[in-house]
């Protein structure tokens, strides 16, 4: 499985703001679609990535005051990105060294999708049981068995 397999089962959903739209607008628009990262865009370019760690980073430098602070204040700038082509293992190896939960996908120039820790343990864990049932199949009908019990 590819990363490209990940986004085709989560659909086409990219939550986005401008880099000048307040972190109080990033954090309702986060709660409100119950997600943990947003892409922060000029137009259709991606210039940077805004996760629930800046905004508590940001928080606790502030004092807890949010008032007048700007995604382009806190927001996480050249991102690390991964490619649709990319393995499971891969992006898992390349998220957990970075210590980074969301990873936006590109090709190109082209923003494909966000794509989380969660989403991959969900596609490890559906190809695992898919595996599983394969070998157990397998296991139940393999051509020596008729004959051992013979």
């Amino acid at each position: 499985m590819v990363v490209r397999d990940i986004l085709n089962m989560k659909g086409g959903a990219i939550f986005s703001l401008p880099p000048d739209a307040t972190v109080a607008a990033a954090v309702g628009l986060m709660v409100k679609n119950d997600i943990g990262s947003l892409v922060v865009r000029d137009g259709v370019r991606m210039t940077g990535m805004l996760t629930f760690r800046e905004v508590l980073k940001a928080l606790d430098a502030q004092g807890g005051n949010l008032a007048d602070m700007r995604l382009h204040d806190v927001m996480v700038k050249d991102p690390l990105c991964g490619a649709p082509t990319d393995t499971l293992d891969q992006v898992r190896e390349v998220m957990t060294k970075s210590h980074v939960r969301y990873l936006p996908v590109v090709e190109g120039q082209q923003l494909l999708g966000v794509i989380s820790f969660h989403d991959i343990a969900k596609a490890v864990i559906k190809e695992t049981s898919f595996e599983n049932r394969l070998l157990k199949r397998y296991i139940e009908n393999r051509p020596d068995a008729d004959e051992a019990s013979n």
